[in-house]
């Protein structure tokens, strides 16, 4: 899949942007803080209709303007489908084909991006919800079903919650609706874990050989998904339920006392070995580095492999924090078969044919050159 044109009115810093783009490498070189990666972070948003750097859409909207638009022409291999989406202060509206969508769920999935940005590094030792949230993020776009299991799942949780606050300090809960949500809860939490362990076994498969190359053979990474202490994957739904349900009840006075639930997939976690070792804990910053890498291109494959088409790569001033050799690993994987976009202050260094043979747009103060 590509994009071939992109329209931004009153997003960020453009008031109004029109762009055309090569279907194979796109560079927007200019100074920090002029609009490149406002450009990248519109391409996401009309991806994914949320942005990767804030959960506030009001930031999207230019300042003092009442909506935000972006519009793009993308191709797939059925033909053209345009695309748009509209923020104002009332909330979101999207289009597929220039018909508004009922649900967002409904509407992602329709374009596929990979989102490489200097933060991703950090994806091995940053915290837990940074790896919880790319699993979500990443099997949202090849599964709407699961955004769908997971907008259940946060509302359950947050209902739960709330009743365990109004329990605060008591010995018991005598709560008809608690029971009947932590009932609810476990069914939606099943479908997550198991959708997760799915998904990790997908990544492993592809992530695990590109480690390999991209290390020379040195090292051998493991993917491992770690859901509530116990739970085996090969399990059946009512195995797990059960299980999980056994869980709820053991940490009930606990849960009462702190006024949250503490089971669930809300706290998984996602580890990484080289060799046997954790990465996060052991791992040179160099290791840490291939392992986001190797995660990313494996992204790449895996959504070639489960939509048919490659998904559109975004890197967005990433470049610059890899060595040379991991940049031309990079760039040698995605020469002529993923459309590209790259953000960095300057090209010069970057020898590679793939950077040399892009389309490059200057950008400065909101204006972006051709």
């Amino acid at each position: 899949m590509r994009i071939d044109r992109l329209e931004l009115v009153n997003y960020r810093n453009y008031e109004s942007l029109e762009l055309n783009f090569s279907p194979e490498i796109n560079v927007f070189i200019g100074e920090n803080a002029q609009g490149k990666t406002n450009i990248m972070e519109s391409l996401y948003v009309l991806s994914m209709a949320k942005s990767h750097r804030t959960s506030n859409d009001k930031e999207l909207i230019r300042w003092e303007a009442e909506y935000g638009k972006i519009k793009a022409d993308v191709y797939r291999k059925y033909g053209k489908l345009p695309l748009e989406i509209t923020l104002s202060k009332k909330g979101k509206k999207a289009k597929v084909n220039h018909l508004e969508q009922r649900r967002l769920s409904d509407y992602i999935g329709q374009l596929n991006v990979v989102m490489f940005a200097p933060e991703d590094l950090h994806l091995v030792k940053g915290s837990p919800q940074v790896r919880r949230r790319f699993i979500d993020m990443e099997i949202g776009q090849i599964s709407p079903v699961y955004l769908h299991d997971l907008v259940t799942y946060q509302k359950l949780l947050k209902q739960r919650n709330h009743i365990l606050k109004q329990h605060y300090g008591k010995q018991t809960i005598n709560d008809v609706m608690f029971d009947v949500y932590t009932e609810q809860f476990i069914e939606a939490a099943v479908k997550i874990i198991r959708k997760r362990y799915q998904f990790m076994k997908l990544l492993q498969k592809w992530a695990e050989p590109i480690h390999h190359g991209i290390s020379r053979g040195l090292e051998q990474l493991q993917i491992r998904y770690q859901p509530i202490s116990g739970l085996k994957p090969e399990w059946t739904p009512e195995e797990m339920a059960s299980f999980l349900e056994q869980k709820l009840i053991e940490v009930r006075k606990r849960e009462i006392e702190r006024g949250v639930t503490l089971v669930g997939p809300h706290r998984d976690e996602l580890q990484f070995f080289v060799n046997g070792y954790d990465v996060q804990t052991y791992g040179s910053q160099g290791q840490q580095r291939t392992t986001a890498l190797s995660l990313k291109l494996a992204e790449i494959e895996l959504i070639k492999q489960e939509v048919g088409e490659a998904p559109v790569l975004l890197l967005d001033d990433v470049l610059s924090e890899l060595d040379d050799y991991r940049q031309s690993h990079l760039l040698n994987t995605i020469k002529g078969s993923v459309q590209t976009f790259v953000t960095t202050t300057s090209v010069e260094g970057i020898q590679h044919e793939t950077i040399q043979s892009a389309r490059l747009f200057e950008v400065s103060n909101g204006k972006v050159k051709a």
